[in-house]
């Protein structure tokens, strides 16, 4: 009951919630933090009472604890228990009765009063394919774990395993002239794909920035004319940050360029890009991804929003902003994704349309306060009738201006679209 790509997908409520965890995750949070958040997922949606997670330390050969309920820190050899025999076998174990499994050491309950009744145990393994960590929860409310929280606790530990790396990788960066070279190398691939100059289109007024929290990001946008009428617009925004994520947006804007020019339509493009990445990409990788199909002659977008969110609605006609949620799951996580209906939104004369990733939204200064979507919005409306390049170019500025001296911790990148008043 291990690790592959998944046949089925969670619930819809199930996958919202790993899509909250992969937000949370995405902020600037020291490991404790994002690992309790991952807990406390996992709690939640697997209706479990308690949880842990164990850390592998390769030098001594032990696993030990740093996030838990209910449990003193704990450190062990990495063979030893079911923990143990999970890291070992890296496979998933599904236990429904602990007091009629051998493998199951009754001393903890004993010292503690607490009885244990079942348990699922799931290796952390990271983009390398080395072991990370265990994660475990204990006592489903109701009955034992089933094959569908054995999908959904695959889908948090992949989530785990990612934000314990991140942070190992981003002090290795940059202590590694090598790898600080090959940074270089793919900082100029991604900057060259990026769009050198706005489509321009009658009725129409466009604008998009990026800029990567360190050398090389793992964000993207896109503009493709496809011919006099349509537009095609991308904003991606790849785990992590780095080499990998930004060769892997970068390939998403690849696939869908050479989709554009085979004539593919909406879902077409975003079906076939994931079935790609899910082949190409480690299962702890994936890229949330907007892609939109604008048609300036009904000023209908039509688009998918693979855990990208939220988007900005501007409507002129009431001076409001609405803020629209993600469509889908994001790219690169489940082959033959069951894709919905793709969303429609008119845009009205005055209205605009944002794509804006959330290291816009959760920059923080050293209060360790957001700049939320509350003063995105307040720009937006102060600003409507400005060229969208001039309105971006100002909530960059209150982005740094709010966040002082504090490091951009993740990649910032924003497409705005305006339908100009007749």
């Amino acid at each position: 009951m291990g690790g592959g790509k998944k046949k089925q997908p969670p619930t819809a409520e199930a996958m919202e919630r790993i899509l909250e965890v992969t937000r949370q995750l995405a902020r600037p949070l020291d490991l404790t933090t994002m690992l309790t958040h991952v807990i406390d997922a996992a709690r939640e949606v697997l209706q479990a009472d308690r949880g842990s997670v164990f850390l592998y330390d390769s030098r001594t050969h032990e696993l030990y604890s740093t996030v838990a309920t209910g449990v003193t820190a704990l450190r062990f050899p990495a063979n030893r228990g079911i923990v143990g025999e999970c890291a070992e076998s890296r496979r998933l174990i599904n236990v429904p009765d602990c007091y009629a499994d051998s493998r199951f050491n009754r001393e903890a309950d004993q010292k503690t009063g607490y009885r244990t009744r079942c348990l699922l145990t799931v290796p952390l393994i990271g983009y390398d394919n080395s072991l990370v960590g265990v994660m475990q929860v204990l006592n489903k409310t109701e009955g034992v774990f089933s094959e569908e929280d054995e999908r959904i606790a695959t889908a948090l530990a992949a989530q785990c395993a990612v934000a314990i790396q991140r942070i190992k990788m981003l002090a290795e960066l940059v202590e590694n002239e090598k790898i600080k070279r090959e940074l270089a190398v793919a900082r100029d691939i991604q900057t060259r794909v990026l769009p050198k100059a706005v489509p321009r289109l009658a009725g129409y007024d466009l604008a998009g920035w990026s800029r990567p929290a360190n050398q090389t990001g793992g964000d993207i946008f896109d503009i493709i004319a496809m011919d006099g009428n349509r537009l095609m617009l991308l904003l991606g925004d790849a785990t992590g940050h780095g080499v990998g994520p930004a060769l892997s947006v970068t390939q998403v804007r690849a696939m869908l360029r050479m989709a554009v020019r085979l004539g593919a339509d909406l879902d077409s493009a975003f079906r076939h890009i994931n079935d790609q990445l899910v082949e190409d990409l480690p299962d702890n990788r994936f890229v949330t991804a907007f892609l939109g199909l604008l048609d300036t002659q009904n000023h209908r977008v039509i688009y998918h929003a693979g855990g990208q969110g939220p988007l900005l609605h501007f409507h002129a006609d009431t001076g409001r902003c609405e803020w629209l949620s993600a469509s889908t799951i994001p790219m690169g996580f489940m082959a033959g994704l069951p894709l919905p209906e793709p969303r429609r939104h008119d845009l009205g004369q005055g209205d605009i349309l944002g794509l804006i990733t959330d290291g816009i939204f959760e920059y923080e200064n050293f209060e360790s306060e957001a700049f939320g979507q509350q003063r995105v919005d307040e720009l937006v409306i102060k600003h409507q009738h400005e060229p969208m390049a001039d309105l971006l170019r100002r909530i960059v500025s209150e982005v740094e201006r709010f966040g002082g001296l504090a490091p951009q911790n993740d990649d910032m990148t924003a497409l705005l679209v305006r339908r100009l008043p007749a």
